[in-house]
């Protein structure tokens, strides 16, 4: 497997700068859902216009939502044919529309 090239010291602090602040705002995505400041539908939409947001895991926004744990979230993503590792930017418009009808 061949190795990505090398960045400069700049480079890599602008790389981890960018990461830490993804890090930070799905966290803060997820303690809002956990907190009911922001609805599923509003976040959907903007997953849409938000690349940090599209790029958080389902499963983990399943799991932030009040009353729905582990295992209910694994469940419904289950039953809806959505996989693990699927990203809210992945979801199809069917997903989108059955989980929306469940978990609203």
């Amino acid at each position: 497997m061949p190795m990505p090239p090398p960045l400069t010291p700049e480079q890599r602090a602008a790389a981890l700068k960018k990461a830490a602040e993804a890090r930070r705002v799905r966290s803060e995505i997820k303690n809002r859902l956990k907190m009911g400041t922001i609805t599923l539908p509003e976040l959907l939409a903007k997953a849409d216009d938000d690349v940090i947001v599209a790029k958080i895991k389902v499963l983990a926004v399943l799991e932030s939502l009040p009353g729905v744990g582990k295992v209910t979230a694994r469940r419904k993503l289950e039953e809806f044919g959505i996989a693990e590792s699927r990203r809210l930017s992945g979801l199809g418009a069917q997903q989108r529309k059955a989980l929306l009808e469940d978990l609203s």
